[in-house]
């Protein structure tokens, strides 16, 4: 019987779960919408998960754990979800609510801390062992890997998504205006040149007509790019950040998005052009393999 663990990403629009063996083998996986209200949900989405997953593989396993990756304000330890602006949550039970429906060990961690221990240890940042990691989705938050160490302060380490950026900018999910994540988030972009233009598009959108030159597409991904840029260059300079690491739905707009960003971090750190920024490869699948990484982390293989 072949050991494996379940991931499992709660994202603002899907939920993505993986069965996933100690070498980083997929051997299932699954995509489903986000439903409202997904915290009194929680218990009975990791249950099918853990159901589907297993009928899913070819062959028998055995399930040491579950990992739960979620966005917002986490408490790791205690496995607590302590805020989601965009989840709708506070306080909320995680650990117990999923451990209430399956019958192994349970971790719980933030999306973007899991899904970068993903990619150093499965993915683009194999090789690298000082990495900013920020995905670009409905959401935008960052983690940071220095001598080979996630590292993890208080509770709001990483949620540079509600940094302000632009006081007089568009409101964000947490009620504050001109947030990063009002800005450059893939939701954002998107919002932002439907609501210029009034035609209806995504972030996927924008970038292709930002590439043919339409100008309010080129307005908008430039400024966000740019908002980035802003955010991202004094965390470089401070942690000592080798790579840039981007993810999220976004980076699939390739060198549309990268080289800007690459520009733009330029100019913003004096011309220096030591700090690589590239795509993750993970993809999509960052969230789920990471939340596997961190069950796999909690039985020790």
């Amino acid at each position: 019987m072949r050991e494996a663990v379940v991931g499992i990403d709660i994202g603002g629009t899907r939920v993505k779960s993986v069965l996933m063996t100690p070498d980083g083998g997929v051997l299932a996986e699954t995509v489903h919408p986000t439903p409202d209200r997904v915290g009194d949900q929680l218990g009975e989405l990791a249950a099918k998960a853990f159901v589907e997953l297993t009928a899913q593989a070819d062959e028998a396993v055995e399930v040491l754990a579950v990992g739960v990756a979620v966005p917002g304000l986490v408490d790791d330890e205690a496995g607590i979800g302590i805020w989601s602006a965009n989840l709708g949550w506070r306080d909320l039970d995680l650990r117990g609510a999923v451990a209430a429906h399956v019958d192994v060990p349970v971790a719980v961690g933030h999306d973007v801390r899991s899904g970068l221990l993903a990619e150093h240890r499965l993915g683009a940042a194999r090789d690298a062992d000082n990495v900013l990691f920020v995905p670009l989705g409905t959401g935008l938050a960052s983690a940071i890997l220095c001598r080979g160490r996630l590292v993890t302060g208080s509770r709001w380490t990483g949620e540079i998504g509600h940094v302000v950026v632009a006081p007089d900018g568009p409101l964000c999910g947490c009620g504050q205006k001109g947030c990063l994540e009002a800005v450059s988030s893939a939701g954002a972009i998107g919002r932002r040149w439907s609501e210029a233009t009034g035609l209806v598009g995504d972030a996927e959108e924008v970038a292709r007509r930002a590439e043919a030159g339409e100008a309010e597409a080129v307005r908008v991904w430039q400024e966000a790019v740019d908002a980035l840029a802003v955010m991202v260059a004094p965390i470089v300079a401070a942690v000592g950040t080798e790579m840039v690491l981007i993810g999220g739905g976004l980076v699939h707009a390739g060198d549309t998005l990268l080289e800007p960003l690459r520009a733009a971090l330029r100019t913003r750190l004096g011309g220096r052009d030591d700090v690589v920024v590239e795509a993750a490869a993970l993809g999509s699948r960052a969230g789920s393999l990471g939340a596997a990484t961190i069950a796999l982390d909690l039985v020790g293989r």
